[in-house]
């Protein structure tokens, strides 16, 4: 018995022996055939894209940096005779080799081995010019493979803009749309004095810049050229389904209102995804600064996108959207929000940094008898992901100075209070609006116009919708005198 064990296992090792020689012979071939260079026309070249597309760049900034993939699908390895940019050393693009750079942008003898792949890194700097209107800028890699040319075109767009970098404005100051703005640091108007911003100004915020104004703001746009307050990221981020940065909160500061004796104006302005939306506070109850918001855009913030404290504010066919904390914050002074929409479904987004918490989409705070407000809602939609979206914090409710009326309100318990009239409060299964999500990879995005079947739809006084006749989308709402509550009327899709 011992014996046939001991054959046995002297079997088990010779087989596993020459087991062992197969697999290093398989493997040594294989390297072989790793280090063999085809030379045949037909083995060549595949890539990732075939054309790398950058977002517009800012002149003299540069461009984040994009990749692609140049793979080889064959047995034996490859040698690309020639791998360069066709502008060479003045070309825009500049181009990193698996980690290599060259100052005129040309590379010779590059190997791939079999089944394998490489990256490719592309920057664009593009010189400032004497146009300020957009300029495309084209070129290709080339490359050279067993005689084959093959190439990946290269494109962006160009556009010239003004840096400023922590400027302080020490005079009255028109600032026109020739060029876009680049923001660095803060953007600084001194006490007293007036920043008028004309129809069709850009301003892009790099990181952490803020608009601080200590004097005055007009910022006066027009349906058909708004002013625009947004991030400098003008790239999307690289996922497997690729979405913009200027889709994700947090992108920048804010616009700060610090001057007592303020008189501010936002008309046809549309800012997102900064960390505050507008921030107007004042401490000087015997003296309230006065801010008109009207046809504007305020959305995703990664804070607040209107805070009030002690301050005069109007705010009229407007947006005020999307945020981690309040969407309105309002603490002194006098309120008036007409035919509005202040919606927060800041959470329902794949791509934000932080979540939602539970604070409503409207808080009000009138705990201060030396600070008196009034706030008037009319025609307006507040809503939101939470169960309450409207909090009224005061320590004599039936004595608050409040008018809301014609409202959409989402609120689990009705207010039974003299200030509130004609108000739809939420129930559990209502559809409001067109899209409450953000799904990039589906390519939809939130959209507030009134659902088809939205219970705001047609219950406006249209005695103050007349006021506004066209809302924020250049519809006429009084097309059927029936006009629908918040800052869109719905309209049929075709």
């Amino acid at each position: 018995m011992d014996s046939c064990k001991m054959i046995f296992r002297s079997k088990h090792k010779v087989s596993f022996f020459f087991a062992s020689i197969i697999f290093a012979m398989v493997t040594f071939l294989n390297s072989c055939n790793q280090d063999i260079f085809s030379t045949s026309p037909k083995h060549i070249l595949k890539f990732s894209i075939d054309t790398l597309t950058f977002d517009t760049v800012f002149t003299t900034i540069g461009s984040a940096t994009s990749k692609i993939m140049v793979y080889n699908r064959g047995n034996q390895a490859l040698n690309i005779s020639s791998l360069s940019v066709a502008g060479g050393s003045s070309s825009p693009f500049q181009i990193n080799v698996d980690g290599s750079l060259n100052k005129d942008n040309k590379f010779t003898n590059v190997e791939i081995r079999a089944n394998d792949s490489m990256y490719i890194f592309v920057q664009v700097t593009i010189d400032p010019n004497r146009t300020n209107a957009p300029l495309f800028i084209e070129d290709s890699l080339m490359f050279i493979t067993n005689g084959v040319y093959q190439n990946v075109k290269l494109q962006a767009v160009g556009q010239n803009v003004m840096i400023l970098k922590n400027k302080i404005i020490t005079n009255d100051t028109t600032l026109s749309a020739e060029k876009p703005y680049l923001i660095y640091g803060d953007l600084v108007v001194d006490t007293a004095k007036t920043l008028t911003l004309t129809p069709g100004c850009k301003f892009y915020f790099h990181n952490n810049a803020n608009l601080i104004v200590y004097g005055n703001l007009h910022a006066e746009g027009t349906f058909e050229n708004p002013i625009l307050m947004r991030g400098d990221r003008l790239d999307k981020i690289k996922f497997a389904t690729p979405f913009p940065y200027n889709n994700v909160a947090g992108q920048w500061g804010g616009v700060y209102l610090l001057w007592n004796g303020g008189n501010h104006i936002l008309r046809h302005v549309k800012m997102n995804s900064g960390y505050v939306g507008v921030y107007f506070s004042n401490n000087d109850f015997s003296r309230l600064p006065d801010l008109e918001i009207s046809d504007c855009k305020i959305h995703n913030f990664l804070m607040y996108g209107l805070v009030v404290q002690n301050g005069n504010v109007q705010v009229s066919n407007s947006e005020i959207s999307n945020t981690s904390s309040y969407c309105v914050f309002l603490n002194g002074g006098k309120h008036s929000f007409l035919q509005s929409t202040i919606v927060n479904y800041f959470s329902n987004s794949d791509v934000q940094p932080v979540s939602r918490d539970n604070k409503p989409a409207v808080m009000i705070m009138n705990l201060n008898r030396t600070a008196p407000m009034q706030s008037v809602f009319r025609n307006c939609v507040i809503a939101g992901s939470n169960v309450n979206e409207f909090s009224l914090a005061s320590r004599y409710l039936n004595q608050f100075r409040g008018v809301f009326d014609h409202c959409y309100i989402q609120k689990t318990d009705s207010m039974n209070l003299p200030q509130f009239t004609s108000i739809r409060w939420s129930q559990k299964n209502d559809s409001i609006f067109k899209s409450i999500r953000y799904d990039y990879k589906n390519n939809t995005y939130f959209n507030f116009m009134p659902d088809s079947i939205s219970p705001i739809r047609g219950i406006a006084d249209p005695n103050i919708a007349r006021q506004f006749p066209v809302d924020l989308n250049g519809n006429n709402r009084m097309t059927d005198n029936k006009p629908d509550l918040g800052a869109y009327q719905w309209q049929p899709t075709h």
